[in-house]
């Protein structure tokens, strides 16, 4: 039994759990809280390991380069590729809703309004990426700090020269042993799917989920049109990758990212995919991904300015012509600083809409509206989130000669010699 069970594809494990979820929430929702601890285990092993694998990882991709003149241009590349389809995704939201208009007709009076916290200043977001302790920020999992920390490690090992060897080889060390760690806990994801998937059909429904069907149909439409669009382009013109390997490659990491709606739980798991089923050296995967999983939100992005055009629609806010060049930057600076967790996007929404004149009681109110059935919006948009990522990943492992096209199935440029 146990060989039969791991000679299926993990993929396919993962789809079958899904289904059974699914089928598990329609048709027996009070049996779902018994299932529930799987999906709060397997969520806890995942989030555990990420702190370490993003100060880890990003430490030794850095310091593996050896040559410090590579990390300001690939840390250049990498920001740029992310703010390109940021921005593309915010304003691919913003059209969804124009075209279909899901806020119109809304009914907001039936919504409880629900409190936003306060908000993070620009100043303390920039000043909080010094962590005053590097063990508290790595309890608390502030990422932003721990790839700060990261960095400093990384290039500090490499400008060491000789002296920094030693700590090189144990970075690549821990960095091997904790992705194995990672290829353990995958075994549980079928099983964690199951459990997740089944307590969200249950306590949502599918009569629930239609109350905000229109919504609902736009981050669809939005998740799969930057990932066939925009995604697709950037491997097919920039990575120079079959698409279809390249997706097949990275299935088990969009399961992830559906299931647990976290791009920072998608981490161990994507850099697992880009090294063994992409190509993609190691190096450029342990560097550019954990900075993907806190920049790369193009999901998160594509919900904002869908969400922003909806909240409009749906309050009969009025948009000047400036309001829609106002949505689209704030949309992808609040994108940006979005914490890698679930429904994190909703709180970002607020500094949004107050940038065209939403006052916060209207803002609560719309959270209200949308909060309760979030969990599956959330999930759905955390998917396009991990393709940017791995998909940015690959492009830049592409120009910087670091990718193995036995495994990427990607075309090389052959050049003439003498």
């Amino acid at each position: 039994m146990m060989r039969a069970w791991f000679a299926i594809p993990l993929w396919q494990r993962v789809l079958g759990g899904l289904v059974l979820g699914v089928l598990l929430g329609l048709f027996w929702p009070q049996a779902a809280p018994s299932v529930a601890f799987l999906g709060d285990v397997f969520v806890r092993l995942i989030r555990m390991l990420v702190a370490p694998i993003v100060l880890v990882t990003i430490a030794s991709g850095i310091a593996s380069m050896a040559d410090p003149k590579r990390l300001g241009p690939l840390g250049g590349k990498t920001a740029g590729l992310f703010a390109a389809t940021t921005l593309i995704a915010v304003a691919l939201g913003m059209a969804v809703a124009v075209v279909v208009q899901p806020g119109v007709g809304a009914a907001l009076g039936a919504a409880q309004a629900q409190a936003l916290g306060e908000p993070r200043t620009l100043y303390d977001t920039l000043v909080g990426i010094v962590p005053l302790n590097i063990v508290d920020a790595l309890a608390k999992g502030d990422m932003l700090a721990l790839i700060f920390t990261a960095i400093l490690v990384g290039a500090g090992t490499v400008v060491a020269g000789e002296a920094g060897v030693p700590f090189a080889q144990f970075l690549s060390s821990a960095s091997s042993v904790l992705l194995t760690i990672v290829r353990l806990v995958m075994e549980v994801t079928p099983f964690g799917v199951f459990a997740l998937i089944a307590g969200a059909v249950a306590a949502n429904g599918v009569a629930v989920f239609a109350n905000v069907g229109w919504l609902a149909l736009c981050v669809v439409i939005g998740s799969v049109l930057q990932i066939v669009i925009v995604h697709a382009a950037m491997l097919k013109l920039l990575a120079r990758v079959p698409v279809g390997r390249f997706y097949r490659g990275i299935v088990d990491a969009l399961a992830i990212a559906f299931s647990t709606a976290s791009s920072s739980a998608v981490l161990p798991v994507a850099i697992r995919c880009a090294q063994d089923n992409l190509g993609v050296a190691k190096p450029v995967a342990s560097t550019v991904l954990p900075l993907g999983a806190s920049i790369g939100k193009d999901g998160t992005a594509m919900y904002v300015g869908l969400l922003s055009v909806f909240s409009l629609q749906a309050l009969g806010h009025p948009m000047a012509t400036a309001d829609w060049f106002v949505v689209l930057v704030t949309g992808a600076l609040a994108a940006f600083g979005t914490a890698p967790v679930p429904s994190a996007s909703l709180f970002m929404l607020a500094a949004v809409l107050a940038a065209v004149g939403v006052s916060p009681e209207q803002t609560a109110l719309i959270v209200g509206f949308v909060l309760p059935f979030d969990r599956l919006l959330d999930m759905t948009r955390t998917v396009p989130s991990a393709s940017a990522n791995l998909t940015v990943a690959t492009t830049v492992a592409r120009w910087e000669g670091a990718l193995d096209d036995r495994l990427a199935g990607g075309r090389t440029e052959v050049r003439e010699t003498g």
